[in-house]
């Protein structure tokens, strides 16, 4: 498996009938949190905030992955209930627009959550 470094390296790989959704995720992501760091961690893209992982996604064949950790899954669980997902992950199906609103909720979300942890209020 290739090893990335940079973001715009790993959307050089993706699939071409993912690049619409890939798009319409990260403008969401970046409306909501528009000083987010781009990064690739777990060899895949994600936003950092104040140097805190908030969000990452992925893009596959048939699906866009978004992986906002496992607390939103629960906080978000009757508006994700449409869509396949896991502890930490909802899989946005390649044949219906990404829910921008959805997204942008759970971004904020992360980031008042990151905020409250006791460890961010030292700095």
């Amino acid at each position: 498996m290739k090893k990335y470094t940079t973001v715009a390296e790993y959307l050089q790989d993706i699939p071409a009938q993912t690049i619409e959704r890939i798009d319409e995720l990260q403008t969401a992501i970046k409306a909501a949190v528009p000083k987010a760091e781009e990064v690739i961690s777990y060899n895949m893209p994600a936003y950092k905030l104040n140097g805190k992982a908030l969000v990452y996604f992925a893009a596959y064949a048939k699906h866009v992955g978004f992986y906002p950790t496992a607390s939103p899954m629960e906080v978000f669980a009757e508006e994700l209930s449409k869509y396949k997902t896991s502890k930490g992950a909802v899989q946005f199906p390649l044949d219906k627009k990404i829910p921008a609103a959805l997204v942008k909720k759970i971004v904020k979300y992360r980031i008042q959550q990151e905020a409250e942890r006791p460890d961010a209020k030292k700095k």
